[in-house]
């Protein structure tokens, strides 16, 4: 069966295979193989245990069942790549895919799920859904803290990549997000999110 890379990285190569993707997993030549072995076992076990979850709450890619050590293998989710398409939609659609965008990250932190890496590249557009893709960098966690620096991350992607009209679908997506998590719980986050940003500029 024909394989083609799409993507590679530092932790991990996505292969695209038929329908389906597979992230594999790199070992590291520094570690340890015992070692090393055991964080690569560990670390995919984490990771499709995180994606199961997510993918019950939100639109995100459902993993196989397996017993690969080093492998997660999901349904290849064919769109458009936020990173590379956002900026050609309208204001009307950008606002529209924000407020979605918005309204998972909440169900996500409702659930204590942190993404880790909240960037236009790991969202793909696919008829009416937005998918949130790679929990890699992801966890589970309560904190005010981490659940403010995955806001944080997406606040400077939007900046970052679609500066134009930034500020607007900011607020859009934060708006949506204290929707579904509610005001008392979104305010402390919203909080500390300004408090990331002070300790930020206080580094320059």
């Amino acid at each position: 069966m024909k394989q083609k890379i799409i993507g590679k990285g530092a932790e991990s190569i996505i292969i695209l295979e038929k329908d389906f993707v597979i992230k594999n997993r790199i070992s590291k030549s520094y570690r340890h193989p015992e070692l090393d072995k055991k964080i690569i076992k560990r670390r995919t076990k984490a990771e499709n245990k995180l994606l199961t979850k997510a993918s019950s709450i939100i639109s995100s890619p459902i993993p196989e069942k397996s017993n690969e050590e080093n492998k997660i293998k999901m349904p290849y989710i064919k769109g458009k790549k936020l990173s590379e398409n956002l900026n050609k939609f309208s204001l009307k659609e950008q606002k529209k895919i924000l407020k979605k965008i918005g309204k998972s990250i909440a169900k996500l932190h409702k659930n204590d799920i942190i993404h880790g890496d909240l960037t236009t590249s790991n969202m793909i557009l696919k008829e009416d859904k937005t998918f949130i893709i790679d929990f890699g960098l992801g966890f589970i966690s309560k904190k005010i803290e981490d659940k403010a620096v995955d806001l944080h991350l997406l606040k400077q992607a939007l900046i970052a990549k679609h500066f134009k009209n930034s500020e607007i679908l900011i607020k859009d997506a934060l708006k949506e997000y204290e929707k579904v998590l509610g005001k008392k719980e979104s305010k402390k986050i919203f909080e500390r999110i300004i408090a990331i940003e002070k300790r930020g500029r206080y580094r320059h």
